[in-house]
């Protein structure tokens, strides 16, 4: 079972790696990729990740990014590679906040800071899983489907032990979750006030 959840945790870092390369690609190339280009994009890179290419290295590219970044959330996951759909809506600026406003209050304190550990919640709680739930309801009824279902598998895969860890926490967050939640929220209010500024420009007077 161990050697099944080392493929799994291999491969999809594998994924997640050719997802980035080729989101990182698109961004420098004019115009749009097509979906069948990027998709045969994925499978090479991913390929490349997965199997060890030898040249001195005993494990694959995969093995050494995760050693790196460890596993993954299931809601990072599934969030970089949502950026494969077209037309995709955008993720709202809410869901942003509230990942921003969680690991504010999270990783502190699950690291020492003050008198209680909500990392523990992870472990079977009940207030957790509501609160999961009461956010999925709230995606849905805000129109973002696609964050139901987000937050749905990733209840479901940690319900089944899809990764190694046993803690809800470990599905739903992790640094890279948080750091994109935080320049979301920044790169919005840049934007904002950018446009602003040039609505106002458009619009001066003479």
């Amino acid at each position: 079972m161990n050697a099944y959840m080392q493929a799994i945790a291999l491969l999809e870092i594998s994924i997640s790696c050719a997802v980035f390369l080729t989101w990182f690609i698109q961004k420098w190339i004019p115009g749009q990729i097509p979906l069948v280009v990027r998709v045969i994009l994925i499978v090479i890179l991913g390929n490349l990740f997965y199997w060890p290419l030898g040249m001195s290295m005993e494990l694959p590219l995969a093995a050494y990014v995760r050693g790196v970044t460890g596993d993954l959330s299931i809601v990072t996951l599934l969030l970089l590679w949502s950026t494969l759909i077209p037309k995709a809506k955008a993720t709202p600026i809410g869901f942003k906040v509230l990942i921003s406003l969680i690991t504010i209050l999270f990783y502190p304190t699950a690291l020492g800071l003050g008198m209680f550990d909500p990392y523990a919640w992870g472990y079977g709680s009940i207030a957790l899983f509501m609160a999961v739930l009461v956010i999925a309801i709230i995606c849905g009824l805000a129109g973002w489907t696609k964050g139901v279902w987000i937050l749905a598998l990733a209840t479901v895969a940690w319900s089944v032990h899809w990764h190694e860890s046993a803690n809800l926490w470990d599905y739903l967050l992790d640094p890279f979750l948080a750091i994109w939640a935080v320049y979301g929220i920044f790169y919005f209010i840049h934007r904002k006030r950018r446009e602003k500024a040039q609505s106002g420009y458009l619009f001066r007077a003479g």
